[in-house]
Parts: structure tokens; C-alpha cells; sequence
């Protein structure tokens, strides 16, 4: 590993995001958006018969899109400090709305990921196509290796059912009856209405759309943060400070408003890893101020558009 570039004077930056009353949570607006969310999702129910099945589809995902971003906004604490309370306030958005179990994704996102981000061994998130993504750790499976592009690339329209699959998994081993009951509410709420009223035609043309959509707006956000990154060891991790790590293993992306909406805030992923508790309202204004303080102290900060990310993540699977 080369000689750190990166001077360990983090605190220095938490003072400055801190004193401009960034790190603050918000509970009244992220409550005002749980509202919104389940007001839509009532209004879309009151009117199912008069609905497009495509357009029903189109909007829905949308919906689903933001259930994905608050059930994770609510998981860092952005909202609310109270972990027990942010746990049960995420369940109508991620095990009933989405039918994931939000233990799965606190110990696979916020413990594993967030504190070994890029590290072979403990974040599974780089272990994608036989470790494709681990210089030195890859698998030798020819089949992949020839077909990785169209396995890659595919995958990412199948990534929500992967999760339910994994979220599913995870609370059947854990023994967590109590969650698992919550995601099984999901299919006659969420579902149950659309089968019911609909022509069953319309219902599974919603229903697949659906899938295929929202696993690929949530695949295309995610791989944009770490894929193509640096990877570390864990020997090489435990010799690092928080903000090199954050700051080498992550890609924050170029825009506006528009962007930070579409990637939910994820547009911003360093600022989001240097501190996962900031709420994503705050994050743009927490980027510029990341970006000027690198910029003083001659610190690399990893910045793309989102072409170029999916570019350079298309080169990565080169190296396999």
C-alpha cells in the first residue's frame, strides 16, 4: 500500500459540518416524508380501477424507490436518535412496503459495509461475480469469466427479488418470527389489492414491471458507490483512519438536485460514509463544504459523473 495521502484531520472537518448544523436530525421532516409516502400509497390503492397498468407500475416504483431511501435514511438514525424507535418506524417502509427485513440490512449495510467499506473479507457488497471486484482475491470460474459482462449487467434487473430472497434467508436462520411475520404482511397489502381489483392481465403486467424497474434504478444507484473503488485487505484497513478509508474506498457523483434525488442522496456517497448519520436533505450541502476542505489540504476526493462510474465499473470487470 502506498505511503497515506490522506492527513488524519477528520475532526477538523466534523467541527466545521457540525457548527453549520448539518449532523442535526430531522425528525419533522423526515416525518413529514413517511406521511407523504404512506398518503400516496393510499391514494394509488382509492384508485386502482382507473389506472394504466404500466403508468400503475411506473408510479409504484417510485414509491418503492423512496420506501428503499427512507427505510435506509431511518436506519442511520437520520431522523430520529432512538435506535429502538427508528427499528420499528422502519418496518412499514422495508418489511411491509418492500418486504426486506431491516435486521438483515443493519448488519450487512450499516456494521459491515460502513465500517469495512471495499474490504475483502468483511464487505460483501465487492464480492459480486466470484469476487470480481478483489484484485487479489478472484475466483477462477471460466463460465463467469467469459460470460461476466451479460451476468453482470443482467443482474442488475433482478436485484429487488435478490434482496427479499437474502432478507428472507437471514430472519429464517436468525429465528426472527417477529419480522417475519412483518415481510409476509407485504403480499396481502401490498399485492393482495392490485390481484383483487384488477384483471389478472393488468395485475402481473403491474407486478413484473414493477420488479424489473425498481431492481434496476436501485442496482444502477448502488454500484455506482464503491465498484471500481480501491479494495483493501483487513491488515491494510486496521493501519487507516476513518476518513481514508471512507474517502478511498468511495465515489461521490457530479449534479444538481436532480441527481441527489434520483440516487436518494447516494450521489454523495463519500460525504454519506464520512458521516452516515448526516440526514440526506443536508448531504449536498455536507459535499461541498468535503469538497473545499480536500481541496485545501490537498486531499484526493473521487468524483464522477454517472456515465463515467458505470464506465469505469465496466473496465473493473476487465480485470477478471
Amino acid at each position: 500500500m502506498p505511503a497515506t495521502p490522506y492527513p488524519d484531520i477528520f475532526d477538523e472537518l466534523k467541527t466545521q459540518v457540525r457548527a453549520a448544523g448539518l449532523l442535526r436530525r430531522v425528525p419533522v421532516r423526515g416525518s413529514i416524508e413517511m406521511i407523504a409516502l404512506v398518503v400516496s400509497f393510499i391514494a394509488v390503492y382509492s384508485t386502482l380501477p382507473l389506472w394504466n397498468p404500466l403508468l400503475l407500475a411506473l408510479f409504484m416504483t417510485l414509491l418503492f424507490t423512496r420506501a428503499v431511501f427512507v427505510a435506509h435514511d431511518i436506519l442511520h438514525l437520520q431522523y430520529f436518535q432512538n435506535k429502538k424507535l427508528s427499528f420499528r418506524l422502519s418496518h412499514p417502509f422495508s418489511a411491509i412496503i418492500l418486504s426486506n427485513s431491516s435486521s438483515w440490512w443493519d448488519l450487512k449495510h450499516n456494521i459491515n459495509h460502513h465500517h469495512f467499506c471495499n474490504t475483502v473479507t468483511k464487505d460483501r457488497d465487492i464480492m459480486a461475480l466470484d469476487g470480481a471486484f478483489t484484485p487479489n482475491n478472484r475466483g477462477n470460474k471460466p463460465f463467469i469469466k467469459k460470460y461476466k459482462r451479460i451476468i453482470f449487467w443482467g443482474a442488475m434487473f433482478f436485484m429487488y427479488p435478490a434482496f427479499i430472497v437474502q432478507s428472507y434467508n437471514f430472519v429464517i436462520r436468525r429465528k426472527n418470527y417477529s419480522e417475519l411475520f412483518l415481510m409476509l404482511l407485504h403480499w396481502p397489502i401490498i399485492w393482495g389489492p392490485l390481484f383483487y381489483q384488477l384483471p389478472l392481465a393488468n395485475a402481473l403486467t403491474t407486478f413484473v414491471t414493477l420488479n424489473l424497474v425498481l431492481s434496476a434504478w436501485m442496482a444502477f444507484g448502488f454500484i455506482t458507490n464503491h465498484l471500481g473503488c480501491e479494495v483493501f485487505s483487513v491488515e491494510e484497513v486496521e493501519k487507516m483512519s476513518w476518513m481514508e478509508l471512507q474517502m478511498r474506498s468511495s465515489r461521490s457523483l457530479k449534479g444538481g438536485r436532480f441527481v441527489h434525488w434520483f440516487y436518494g442522496g447516494l450521489n454523495t456517497q463519500i460525504e454519506h460514509h464520512l458521516f452516515p448519520k448526516a440526514p440526506r436533505f443536508n448531504l449536498l450541502k455536507v459535499q461541498q463544504m468535503t469538497r473545499e476542505f480536500a481541496k485545501r489540504h490537498n486531499i484526493p476526493y473521487f468524483e464522477t459523473s454517472p456515465i463515467e462510474a458505470y464506465v469505469q465499473i465496466n473496465k473493473a470487470l476487465d480485470a477478471y
